[in-house]
């Protein structure tokens, strides 16, 4: 059965926000069909946590299944081990089995957050199923398929081939093995960020190569990280993991750039494109405040991944801590002997270093229940609350020498 929803509309919600869509036409034709599309969406286990970065490709495939589609989602259990080039400025370190192994086990933890996982809807593979059994013919009948010349029409391959920055075949085999993928799987879309594009569309190009019809490529764009310079990831520690506290998404979302308030709308709430033009119209007009924008945009992701009212419950207890200069609510708890020094009690109860610890005691950043800490001495019996700057909170209980 075909999706209910119009043709006109499928379109019109699919390409909100995407970057590429090669081709519009080839794409309403495949939806016209009246059949559910196979929509595939790779993933590299290198990671552990799903950012909202990693989510805005995501969101376009339960967006397919939503409207009907099936999303089949290739664990790239073998690719990975490989290492997908694209952006890379020199060779990456090859992952262990193991590590990818661990990585996707954890991914798959963390889809259900937002993919359908009915069976009607979602199919889950790993590419080490076909690629792991090619031997040197298939390696030998593979590569004959594309040119070097082709290969370097990668900017990443060019620009090191140009600077004489080494590149390995096995990196030259990156995007062949990834189109191999949606010509075992017969992908009719293929999704990924704007840094796949070649890939995807080799993809294309083996598809055809192999008597099969050429899935369609739609990209979204890399979402900026937190810092508002770089893309979102977690080795730049400017990313927000969908699986993170409600209060610890609420105060990143706050710390936005007000310049990236209209990406984040379009990519990281699930709207539908009209809500989107809303707001970001009112935001641009001035009848939404930067700072209340943030709020709407804070609320709404916690709700998104915590379900609806956890936004309005962290929002409650952030003004209580921020606004209204209390203590929170909630906050870890550590028991500690007595006689045990306070830099001690900021190592083990919020994570310091012992000399960031002793750094900040001295620069007057600690407080203890309240009042400014300056020395490193033991903090005595009894129970206390320990506070770095205006975000970190510690309950201390120091049991007393018996």
């Amino acid at each position: 059965m075909g999706s209910p929803v119009p043709v006109s509309r499928q379109i019109e919600l699919l390409k909100a926000g995407a970057v590429d869509v090669i081709s519009e036409d080839e794409l309403c034709k495949k939806i016209a069909m009246g059949r559910p599309l196979r929509v595939k969406l790779g993933i590299d286990p290198t990671a552990s946590d799903i950012h909202l970065g990693f989510a805005v490709v995501l969101r376009r495939l339960r967006l397919f299944q939503d409207l009907g589609h099936k999303a089949v989602l290739i664990l790239g259990d073998f690719t990975a081990q490989v290492g997908d080039p694209s952006q890379k400025s020199v060779t990456r370190p090859r992952l262990s089995k193991d590590e990818v192994d661990m990585h996707a086990a954890s991914y798959l933890d963390q889809i259900g957050a937002i993919l359908d996982q009915d069976p009607d809807k979602l199919e889950v593979r790993r590419n080490s199923e076909w690629l792991s059994t090619i031997d040197m013919e298939g390696v030998l009948r593979l590569t004959a398929q594309v040119t070097v010349a082709r290969m370097l029409e990668r900017d990443d391959f060019a620009n090191r081939y140009a600077a004489g920055t080494p590149i390995s075949l096995m990196e030259f085999l990156y995007p062949l093995l990834q189109a191999t993928d949606s010509v075992e799987i017969q992908a009719d879309v293929e999704l990924g960020g704007t840094d796949q594009l070649f890939n995807l569309l080799m993809g294309r190009h083996l598809q055809e190569r192999n008597g099969q019809a050429p899935q369609i490529v739609l990209t979204t764009p890399l979402l900026v990280g937190t810092d508002g310079v770089q893309k979102m990831s977690k080795s730049l520690g400017n990313y927000i993991a969908i699986t993170e506290p409600p209060a610890e998404q609420f105060g990143k979302l706050m710390r936005v750039p007000d310049e990236l308030l209209p990406n984040y709308f379009q990519y990281a709430t699930a709207w539908d494109p009209e809500d989107v033009a809303r707001v970001t119209a009112e935001l641009a007009g001035g009848g939404l405040h930067p700072n209340a924008a943030k709020r709407l945009l804070a609320r709404t992701v916690v709700d998104l991944y915590h379900g609806d009212g956890a936004g309005a419950v962290v929002e409650a207890e952030f003004d209580r801590v921020f606004k209204a200069h209390e203590v929170p609510s909630e906050m870890p708890e550590i028991t500690v002997p007595d006689g045990t020094a306070l830099s001690t009690v900021l190592v083990e109860g919020l994570g310091q270093s012992g000399r960031q610890a002793r750094r900040v005691i001295d620069e007057g950043g600690v407080k203890v229940d309240g009042e400014v800490v300056r020395s490193d001495d033991p903090v005595p019996a009894g129970e206390h609350v320990v506070q770095i700057g205006r975000r970190s909170w510690v309950k201390v209980h120091v049991k007393p020498v018996v």
